[in-house]
């Protein structure tokens, strides 16, 4: 099954912040595994092969993250 793993990043929205050796921290519109798209907030790699760990939602979650953010 983990040679099933795959992901495309659709569309990269912006940077959240830059780390040690050129990775950086970014919300992007990612597709795993051939699923819908959703988005997505983690640290990559300069050449986006490698990943940390992040977190994943979907549009409704991020807004409702925005709006909590938002309150702070």
């Amino acid at each position: 099954m983990a040679d099933d793993f795959s992901f495309s990043i659709e569309e990269h929205i912006g940077v959240v912040s830059q780390g040690k050796g050129g990775w950086q921290v970014e919300l992007n519109l990612v597709s795993w595994s051939g699923r819908e798209a959703k988005y997505d907030i983690r640290s990559w790699s300069p050449d986006h092969q490698k990943m940390g760990k992040g977190i994943t939602m979907t549009k409704e979650e991020l807004q409702t993250l925005g709006q909590i953010i938002g309150s702070l």
